[in-house]
Formats: structure tokens, sequence, C-alpha cells
């Protein structure tokens, strides 16, 4: 297999018969994510970890279908009836003025740019499936110019290569394939093309075989309309628009087209993009999607605000997926990849992860099977040392001597934990019922912002449940009445005993409120007598008796009695409050919470979150952090000789000003260099800029340049400027 010449030729080896080593799978890395997870219990979390996430992907996809079905239903109703439209010849002029106007729906989705394109999929699939086989989608960064854009359209709708101009029509036929025929870049052509597909295929696309029902058959026309989407309208060439729209009106009798515009900001950038001549050859309809707020509030409703699923985010990492959402992306699909992240973390990490199942039977399976070491990780869990503090002495001897009892007890505390969560989120979700509507929203308008509250401690020593409590006891009684029909309805569905007797102690609670008298007459009294030291107000006093006639009346609204609708609200809300001391406690408090709750914020913000500059500055200042070469090690602040160039400069940069002399700095570098060349100080040649050293240092200064640390500055031809202060 070796070749002993040294000439120029080509050698080919062809690979031998060994087998080669087999890849590492996934489930490898989670044996080796922590310690004590090896051996089938690795392969265990990884399966574990893929069904539950499968079924996460399956609800997250049907609830995506269901938020765009009102959107993409309306979408497809227009299109239909400007399909029909084209159909039939209008006599009327107000009809013959709306034929020569292109259909366009304005698409507004919203700021979560990363979501949109699977809005847009689900728009292509669903008009190729029902309504038309012509559709094009078009990006901004692939049509910088007019031809291109052209290009684009007709090679999407016709299948098949198209030139831009006739020169290179000449060279490309020669070198293209012989299946593969290339026609002009214009709308002629396209026309052309059109007539003979509806023709040879009555609507179809020519030599494409579609799957479709009798009912799309049934709703498709003879000559079904070409649909344009511009996925991102505020990026494209304004000029370019112009121009393609013109000439689209150009051919619109000869052609069916309609045009779909992806909008992120508001409608009214199609006026600010299109002058009126443009604009006013369009029909356009504006559809609204759902916000991202709410599709966000929906997503978490459905994955974390729920006892089916086992897997939970603590606080610290829900705030740190929000903060991305709210300040970086308004990115669900980000979101939810978020949430996924934190899923795998947890079944990498966690050993004891095994135990996260959402069927009972399985859970109980997985608990029979943990080894001698996972049932010594589950008595070093903070949560079950707790519990262990808690119990008899002999009972905690068997905990901590006896494997078997120790499963045993497992099994009760995870039937607690999921007793536990199937009582909490209705719980939540009623409390949130009875103050989102309070002024400033003490306890937050969202329940996320509950949530969150919930998990970071007793929610019921907060100051802000303490203001929500004081404002819930000023409610009228439509509103508190309404309020707890709600949670009613919440709790309803909820198939659990102690949930049971809630819904039919707040039953009891409704009838009270709807039996109770108005207490007019009482509540009239109060105010006489309230009102009656006041009378003596309006006539002549001196301050003695002023004074005197304002204590009486402090007193008489002290003395004041309860009427019967106070009496019973108190006693409501404080069957309330019962039910968030004894329901919402935070998760610590629940043994072997550990197994289903995820906490790494810092992991999880490394990783989506990323610093990039902090982790360039780390590398140039301490290139052993990365490097792990033992001759970069050095103490800090120091400045290795053996380091690389960029970060030998990088160093003798922060010790310089606003403005760097470029000729001071070259010779500190060369310094440097000749110090790690083992040159004698004493030596001429110590610290000496050859043409070698110099090109160096060039090379480092525009590394550091590129990076963004410094720039040239016209001030001193000689100097460039310092952009950045303070380092690693």
């Amino acid at each position: 297999m070796a070749t002993s010449s040294v000439s120029k030729g080509c050698f080919v080896f062809k690979p031998g018969a060994k087998k080669r080593s087999k890849a590492p799978g996934v489930a490898d890395y989670f044996a080796q994510g922590c310690e004590g997870g090896g051996g089938g219990g690795a392969n265990l979390r990884f399966n574990l970890c893929q069904d539950l996430w499968d079924t996460i992907k399956a609800d997250t996809e049907t609830l995506q279908d269901e938020l765009n079905t009102q959107i993409l239903d309306g979408l497809l109703q227009f299109i239909r009836k400007c399909c029909s439209t084209f159909q039939r010849n209008a006599d009327d002029w107000v009809s013959r003025m709306r034929a020569s106007e292109i259909p366009t729906a304005a698409l507004v989705l919203g700021v979560n740019v990363p979501d949109h394109e699977m809005t847009f999929q689900s728009l292509y699939d669903l008009l190729q499936q029902s309504v038309t086989p012509h559709v094009a989608s078009v990006q901004a960064k692939e049509c910088g110019a007019l031809k291109h854009l052209m290009q684009r359209v007709l090679e999407r709708l016709m299948g098949s290569a198209v030139s831009v101009d006739e020169e290179d029509d000449e060279g490309d036929q020669r070198s293209s394939p012989l299946h593969q025929q290339r026609v002009n870049c214009s709308l002629a052509a396209l026309c052309e093309w059109y007539d003979n597909a509806t023709k040879q295929s009555g609507g179809g696309t020519p030599g494409k075989k579609r799957s479709s029902s009798s009912k799309d058959e049934g709703q498709r026309q003879p000559r079904p309309p070409v649909v344009i989407i511009f996925k991102d309208f505020e990026a494209f060439n304004p000029r370019v628009l112009q121009d393609f729209i013109l000439i689209c009106s150009r051919y619109l009798e000869r052609l069916p087209l309609m045009l779909v515009f992806g909008i992120a900001t508001a409608p009214s950038t199609i006026q600010r993009l299109l002058p009126h001549s443009v604009s006013s050859l369009l029909c356009i309809e504006l559809f609204q999607s759902l916000s991202c707020t709410q599709h966000l509030a929906t997503v978490i409703d459905k994955l974390i605000l729920t006892h089916q699923f086992p897997f939970k985010p603590t606080g610290k990492v829900l705030q740190v997926l929000l903060s991305i959402f709210l300040y970086h992306d308004f990115s669900v699909r980000n979101f939810i990849k978020g949430l996924k992240l934190a899923l795998l973390e947890h079944f990498l990490s966690q050993p004891l992860s095994v135990l996260c199942c959402g069927k009972k039977k399985e859970a109980a399976a997985n608990v029979e099977r943990l080894s001698r070491e996972e049932v010594e990780g589950v008595r070093q869990l903070p949560s079950f040392r707790r519990f262990v503090e808690k119990q008899e002495p002999q009972e905690q001897v068997a905990l901590l001597t006896d494997d078997a009892h120790v499963k045993g007890v497992c099994k009760k505390l995870l039937k607690g934990l999921r007793k536990y969560h199937k009582s909490y989120f209705p719980v939540l979700k009623c409390l949130h019922t009875l103050t989102n509507s309070l002024p400033k929203y003490p306890l937050g308008k969202q329940i996320r912002e509950l949530h969150i509250l919930c998990l970071e401690g007793n929610v019921w020593e907060s100051a802000e449940y303490q203001s929500a409590a004081q404002l819930l006891r000023m409610l009228a009684k439509d509103e508190l009445v309404g309020a707890l029909q709600r949670c009613a309805h919440i709790l309803k569905p909820v198939r659990s005993k102690c949930l049971g007797r809630i819904l039919i102690r707040l039953g009891e609670l409704l009838i009270k409120f709807e039996n109770l008298d108005n207490g007019s007459g009482e509540t009239a009294a109060g105010e006489e007598d309230v009102a009656s030291p006041g009378i003596s107000l309006q006539k002549k006093t001196d301050l003695f008796q002023l004074q005197k006639t304002l204590l009486e009346m402090k007193e008489t609204r002290r003395s004041k009695k309860m009427t019967q609708f106070e009496i019973l609200r108190n006693e409501a809300l404080d069957f309330i409050h019962g039910l968030v001391r004894s329901h919402l406690c935070p998760p610590e408090s629940q043994p072997l919470f550990e197994v289903c709750y995820y906490g790494s914020s810092a992991v999880l913000r490394r990783h989506l979150n990323a610093a990039p500059r902090t982790s360039i500055q780390t590398a140039l200042s301490n290139p052993f952090h990365y490097l792990q070469n033992e001759s970069l090690r050095t103490e800090d602040g120091a400045v290795s000789n053996a380091a690389p160039d960029v970060c030998i400069v990088y160093k003798l940069h922060l010790e310089c000003g606003r403005l760097i002399n470029l000729y001071d700095w070259l010779e500190a570098y060369a310094t440097v260099v000749s110090a790690a060349e083992g040159k004698d100080p004493d030596s001429e040649d110590y610290g000496k800029v050859d043409e070698f050293k110099h090109a160096r240092f060039i090379q480092a200064v525009s590394e550091l340049e590129f990076l963004g640390f410094i720039k040239s500055t016209k001030q001193k031809t000689d100097h460039v400027s310092r952009l950045t202060w303070g380092g690693c």
C-alpha cells in the first residue's frame, strides 16, 4: 500500500474488506452523559426521551394546524372565489374593472419570522391539494433583480430550466441534458406553457400524477389560477416588485394570476413599498393570523400546564425560554426547540429520569429495574433526604439500608407526585381566573407569570398575593359569582376525588350566592348612620365641633356590621385561600421532584443564548482554555510568548488607550516573539523587526479588525482606534 515514487501521479487505494468501526449511537451518549447511568438504563432513558418527544411533537403539530385552520381556510375561500370570477365573463362595468386587477392576499403573520415557514408550507400544500397545482413560492434573497424573480417563478411553475437571456440560452442548451428543455424568461412563455398544460391535463400539471379526492377534483376549475407567494414581502426590492406587478397586469387576460404577500409588520407596508400607480392594479384582501403571544399561551397550556406530560421545567428554566422568546425572536418554534433541548439535557444528565414516565405501570416497572447504584442515587436526592428526616427512626433505618423497601416507597412517592400535578394545574388555573382581571395585575396577566411565582416559592407569602387578596375582597357580587362559575367549569372535566370535593363545595357557595338577598335595607340603614353625622357639617361650627363630628363618623364606620354578601364573600375567598395553600406548594416540597423537573438554567442559557464576544475574549486572553497546551498556561494578566500571534497582539492592545500607535505596537510584539524564539535579550537581534515578523503582525492586526476590536482612523495615519474596553 506504500509508494516510493516522488514524481507527480495519482494513486488509488481501494478500501479493504475490514469492517469499519460502528459509529456511536445516540443512546451511547446517554451512557456517557452521567455517572452511573450506563448499561440498560441509558437505552431505557433514551427510549423514554424519544417517546415523550414524539408525543410532544405530534401534539404541537396538531396545535399548529388548528391555529392555522381559520386563516388558511379564509385564504383558500378567497382564492376559490377569485378563481370562479376568472372563469365567467362579466358584462357589468364594475366587474370588468375588478377583472383588470390582480387578486392579492395580504397575509399578516407577525414578527415571529422563524415560524412563518411552517405556515407557508401548510398553505402551499393546501393550495396544491384542493385549488391549483400551479403554485410558486419565492424569497427576497434569491430575487435580487427582476430577471432573477422571473426566472425563479417560471422555473417553479414550469418545472424546467429557464434562461435569463438569449446568449446564455445557446450555451446552456449545449451543456444541459437532452431531456431538460430550456425556455426564455418571459411571461409570454409562461402563458404559452399554461395554455398547453390546461389543454392537455384539464387543469393539472403535465407529466405529474397527483392523488386527490373526488371532492378536491370537484372544487378545481378547468383553468386553475397561478398563485405566486412572496414569503418575505418587506425584504424585496421595491423596484423589482413594482416592475413585476406591472408586467403581470399586462398578461392578466391570458393568465389567471394571484399574489400572496407574506407581511411581518403591518399592512401599511404595501403602500410604503408600492406607489399608488402600482398598488391600484391590485385587489387586496387582508388576512390576520393569531398573535405569537396567544400562540405561545396555547402551547404552554398544552405542553407545560398539564399533568399528561411528566417532564416539567423549573421556574428558572421557564424564565430563560420566555426571555429568549420575548426579547429575541418571538418564535414559538424556537421556544419548542428550547423545550426539546431541556428534555434531552434532563434525560442525559439525570440517571433517575428513567422514572419520568407518563403511565403508572411503566413507572412501577422501571422502579423495579433500578440497580443498586441508582437506588443509592435516590437516597442522595435532597427531596428524598428531607422526606427521610421526617420519618420515624425505625423507618429511617429501613430507608437507608433496605433497597427493596426504598423501591416500594418510591412507587408511593411517584404516585403522590402524580396526584400533586393532577390537582396543581386546575387550582392554578382557578387562581388565575380570579386574579387576571384585577387592576395592575398583581399576579400577572398571563398564567405563565403566576406559574413561575408558584414554582419559585410559597405564593401565598408573596407581596403580590397579599395585594391580590385585598383586591378580591372588594369584588362585586356579579364579578365574584362569574369567576367562581369559571372555576367550576375548569374543575369539572378533571377526574379526581379531591377535586370532586372542591367542586361540590364551589357548587354550595354558588347556591348560597343565588339565594342571597341583596340586603338593601341593612345597607341603607348603615349608610344613613354614616351620613347622619355629616349633616351637621353643612352648618357653621368651630374647630372643636368639627373634630368631634369626624371622630363620631370614624367610630360609626368601625362599628358598622358586615352584610350577608360580605360574610359570604369572605367565606368564598377563605376557601380559595385554603386551596392555594393546599395545592399550590412549590415542587421542591414534593419528594422525588428531581425525577420530573429540570433546573439547569445556566446550561440552557449557554446553549440557546450564546455570548460570542465573551467566548472570543476568553480564547484571545487565555488560549489554554481551548487549546489545552501546557506551554500556554500562564498567570492572570500575563502574556505567554508561545501563544498565537493574534493572542499576543490582543493582550498588548489591552495596555493601550483609545488610539494605538502601530509602530509601538509592532515593537512590543517583536519583543515578545523574540523571547519566544529564545534569543538573548542583550543581543542586537533581540526585538528587531524583520519582514517575517512584520507580516505576522499585519495578519494578526487584520484578524483583530475582522473580529471588531479595532478599526482604522483618519485622525492619525499610523494609528488605529480601539473599539472595546476591558477583557477576560
